[in-house]
């Protein structure tokens, strides 16, 4: 395989995981070579949206030995999920094991440490249960998918052009934003494709109670560099960004200032730097944000060069996650 053409797209493996749940219990794992599954078409996820999902990834590092990043904070953030949709979820273990085993089912498929390429792991949750009454399954298949994905910018890091939506919402508040669940992410797919179309790498949505204050970008988690500050929304309809977790302890190992806060729209001309943060893109650094609907255009960086703070950041959690820097938090777990 030639891993330097890998992009972030599907690409068939050997093996996903699998194990079902029902009469309360779950079956053991099983790895199954068809990633095709058998289900009725009654079943709650396909009518009701009754499924929630994950994304983390393992890397071959430096050193030959293989990693997996914070897959703890995936199970219990999936739990989260799964609670919210009145479903069973794994526990920390099962989880765990069925990442490890997806990784080693597929360890063909693991790009080398040269490639700065890594696994890309789907776990996932659906409601396979027969139904037509608005209830929450009570049978569900929880599965684990690899698929080896390319680095999106690999040492270096291409600011981004951003649209800021005012005639879109993607969760309401005291809704479903915060969940991993895949109603969130459809609700976003008709303006992401648009904006792309337009030029723009993605969405920068503001709060759908009042449209004043920033919340998150469609897929990635919103971050700010202020002087000596990491700032960051405070909302209750923003997904816990695992990568924003690892970002902020980074930032305070740099002796940086952490807020947690509401940020108005006008504030994004006081930034020295904004990145979208996640698990696919670790950091995309920002150089603006367009305001169609008012023709304000928000200048946030440097179109060329992304900002030292935002750099430093990502050559530290990549380095955590091929073993080119000490892993003080214990957040890699090795296999």
């Amino acid at each position: 395989m030639d891993w330097s053409k890998l992009a972030f797209g599907y690409i068939k493996t050997n093996k996903i995981i699998c194990s079902w749940y029902k009469d309360g219990e779950w079956s053991p794992l099983s790895a199954e070579g068809d990633d095709r599954i058998t289900i009725s078409a009654l079943s709650g996820a396909l009518h009701y949206g009754i499924e929630a999902f994950e994304g983390l990834k393992a890397f071959r590092g430096v050193d030959g030995k293989v990693r997996l990043f914070r897959p703890d904070e995936n199970a219990k953030r999936l739990k989260r999920s799964a609670d919210f949709l009145g479903i069973a979820s794994p526990g920390i273990e099962m989880f765990v094991e069925a990442c490890k085993r997806a990784v080693i089912e597929n360890i063909d498929f693991l790009p080398p440490y040269e490639s700065r390429a890594s696994m890309y792991l789907r776990p996932f949750l659906i409601g396979v249960e027969p139904q037509i009454d608005l209830v929450s399954s009570k049978e569900v298949l929880f599965a684990v998918a690899a698929i080896p994905v390319g680095a999106f910018s690999g040492k270096n890091l291409t600011p981004a052009r951003m649209l800021l939506a005012r005639d879109h919402d993607r969760a309401a508040p005291m809704g479903t934003g915060s969940y991993k669940i895949g109603g969130n992410y459809a609700a976003s797919m008709l303006a992401g494709t648009k904006a792309k179309k337009e030029g723009f790498a993605s969405i920068l949505y503001l709060d759908s109670a009042e449209r004043k204050y920033v919340d998150e970008f469609s897929s990635s988690n919103f971050f700010a560099v202020k002087g000596n500050s990491y700032i960051t929304p405070d909302s209750p309809s923003v997904l816990p960004s695992i990568t924003n977790k690892s970002l902020i302890q980074l930032a305070e190992d740099f002796g940086m200032k952490v807020e947690k806060r509401k940020i108005p729209v006008e504030e994004l001309t006081e930034f020295d730097e904004v990145g979208a943060c996640g698990t696919a893109v670790v950091i995309t650094p920002v150089w603006e944000i367009v305001d169609k609907s008012s023709g304000v255009s928000y200048l946030t960086g440097d179109k060329d060069n992304p900002g030292n703070i935002s750099k430093n950041l990502y050559r530290k959690l990549t380095g955590i996650q091929y073993g080119e820097e000490p892993d003080d938090h214990n957040w890699c777990m090795e296999i």
